[in-house]
């Protein structure tokens, strides 16, 4: 048991052979695992803040330009007010999942028309079901650890190309958990670490022309069951990443490879996972490597907005 809930072989299954992580916090739950950040869990939490140190998480927000996905550029606007007194600002075009971002509950669907807990399509688009607001009313805090996946292989002598489709499995994560001396405890926001905002720094107009019109590849987690199992038996209340989709990209479309060939549909549609992306994480990474400790007090503050589908991070590490 992981907070109180069941291992993953215990899990139901649906006619599709997907584990049903539906009705584990309550039949009309719009929370998912983030219950498990419970008041214990977070005073924890907070017995890892030793240095006093703190790494924003959050990556300018006009970083991925183009933006990618199709998501539109952010547009900014300082508005003067008259005679030198102050300033207002303006933002249009705002796609809150362009840079580091929080996907909500209502971003990916389970199977078309079937989202977290049952919701339908209408229930997401009509009422705002499984929206960002959820979280933003309890607020986001816990224990953070990161597994630096990228410093992990760079020392086993196998260097991980981010911008390339290589699927992490699940030994790579335990690698570089083990190195890092930690063990999960449930309400952990899991941060994977492969190097990919630091590598897309260094990409010219052309490739980042490509990536924005569709030709994106990125390291993530792999599409299988084995991850899926770990991910739920981790007892995390998230998982976040530096990559684009946290998961290998592209996903495989197979349909042999469903219901695990876009993890997103059973991490978040069937298991309530909060999945965060684009972080900026080389800073805090390599305060981790220096001073040995791979835990911190993780917050987040998502946007307060009804319904929303996702946020940017807001996010803070403080070791």
């Amino acid at each position: 048991m992981s907070g109180g809930i069941p291992p993953y072989d215990e899990l139901p299954r649906d006619e599709a052979g997907a584990p049903v992580g539906w009705g584990v916090f309550g039949a009309g739950d719009t929370v998912g695992r983030m219950n498990l950040q419970s008041p214990a869990a977070v005073a924890a939490a907070a017995q890892s803040v030793v240095s006093g140190a703190v790494f924003p998480l959050n990556a300018p927000q006009d970083l991925f330009d183009p933006p990618l996905y199709g998501r539109g550029a952010i547009r900014h606007t300082r508005l003067p007010s008259p005679g030198g007194t102050g300033f207002d600002d303006v933002y249009d075009n705002y796609y809150p999942q362009a840079s580091s971002q929080w996907d909500a509950l209502s971003h990916v669907a389970y199977r078309p028309d079937v989202f977290y807990q049952g919701v339908s399509a209408d229930d997401v688009a009509r009422e705002g079901r499984n929206g960002i607001d959820v979280w933003a009313r309890r607020g986001i805090a816990g224990r953070g650890v990161l597994l630096d996946v990228a410093r992990a292989l760079e020392a086993a002598g196998r260097p991980l190309d981010p911008g390339s489709s290589t699927a992490l499995t699940v030994d790579d994560l335990e690698l570089a958990r083990t190195q890092a001396g930690l063990e999960f405890r449930p309400g952990d926001v899991v941060l994977v670490r492969t190097g990919f905002v630091g590598w897309y720094r260094q990409q010219d107009e052309r490739a980042r022309q490509a990536m924005a019109r569709g030709r994106l590849t990125a390291a993530g987690v792999e599409h299988t069951e084995a991850m899926a199992r770990y991910v739920w038996d981790s007892g995390a209340a998230a998982f976040v990443s530096d990559a684009p989709a946290l998961e290998v990209w592209p996903p495989d479309p197979r349909p042999e490879a469903a219901p695990f060939g876009f993890l997103h549909n059973v991490l978040i549609g069937q298991f309530g996972l909060a999945i965060g992306e684009l972080w900026e994480l080389d800073a805090l990474a390599a305060d981790c490597a220096e001073d040995g400790r791979y835990e911190f007090l993780l917050t987040s503050a998502p946007l307060h907005v009804a319904g929303g589908i996702g946020s940017p991070a807001n996010a803070l590490a403080i070791k």
